[in-house]
């Protein structure tokens, strides 16, 4: 069963989607151009290497008919076919599934099996410490906060507990032994919780792959959360941020821990929200998910 939309409405929202995609990447766009780089905004177009064009373009998601569609360019956009009303367009998902059935497959058990475990709330971020600890060389060319002695102390004094194999895999060789966990990719389903904030940065990940079974705005809402997401990353690591808006979450005080783990349980909470919708879109209505305690 589909819903016919009028060509007024559907082509409505995809310019408010194109207009607020373009206000999202913009200043990407703009530090691009200039060849100039934001150590924490220009990552997710590197780390994830999805370009702000594929953010403008708006799918309804299946069971949603595009009336007077004829002649749009999603017509000749893959997985789109005709619709049962005369010039109408609608998402092919039984295309998709014959050529893209694995990892549909995947990305759904990804998406229930994270949401349906307990958030985990005890690692204060301490996966970025882990990637410097006694390392002459960083990852990102900033100075660290505390300096090296000052932070390997701070990494020292925690127990690490690292549940994604994304971050895991940047640990340093010394701080590699420290972690509770030995995340693989093979473990990466049964590892992933919604308190990691990497696993909620890559909501966003997993609606891009869906392509056309993924609503724009439920995609745009990943592309939000993964972007408040990194802020915080960023601001609760040993490196210093404040220059670029990154005002530092000092995870190495019982101040800090609290406010870092009052932001973490809100993207716990938008991430599973967001599982849920991309799920109930993409697949099939899904059961309720774990309860964010």
């Amino acid at each position: 069963m589909t819903t016919l939309l009028a060509a007024a409405e559907w082509r409505a929202r995809a310019e408010a989607h194109a207009e607020r995609a373009d206000t999202l990447t913009a200043g990407h766009r703009e530090r691009t151009a200039l060849g100039e780089k934001h150590p924490i905004e220009d990552f997710l177009f590197t780390y994830y290497s999805y370009s702000p064009s594929l953010l403008r373009r708006w799918h309804p998601g299946p069971g949603v008919e595009l009336a007077d569609a004829a002649g749009d360019p999603r017509a000749g956009w893959r997985w789109y076919a005709e619709g049962h009303e005369p010039g109408s367009l609608v998402v092919d998902r039984d295309a998709m599934e014959a050529e893209k059935g694995p990892m549909l497959a995947v990305v759904a058990r990804m998406l229930r099996l994270t949401a349906s475990r307990p958030a985990a709330f005890g690692c204060f971020g301490l996966h970025e410490w882990a990637m410097v600890y006694r390392q002459g060389e960083h990852r990102h060319p900033v100075p660290l906060r505390l300096g090296q002695a000052a932070t390997d102390e701070v990494v020292e004094a925690h127990e690490l507990r690292c549940t994604h194999i994304d971050a895991f895999r940047f640990f340093t060789p010394d701080a590699v032994p420290r972690n509770r966990f030995e995340p693989t990719r093979e473990s990466q389903p049964e590892l992933e919780q919604p308190g990691c904030l990497h696993a909620n940065m890559d909501v966003y990940k997993w609606a891009v792959k869906l392509g056309p079974l993924v609503p724009g705005e439920l995609l745009l809402d990943a592309f939000e959360l993964a972007r408040d997401i990194r802020y915080l990353d960023m601001q609760a690591s040993p490196y210093d941020m404040a220059p670029w808006g990154g005002e530092p979450v000092r995870i190495e005080t019982p101040d800090g821990k609290a406010e870092y783990v009052r932001r973490q349980r809100g993207f716990a909470e938008r991430a599973n929200g967001l599982r849920r919708g991309i799920l109930d879109a993409a697949f099939a209505p899904t059961p309720a998910l774990q309860p964010v305690e």
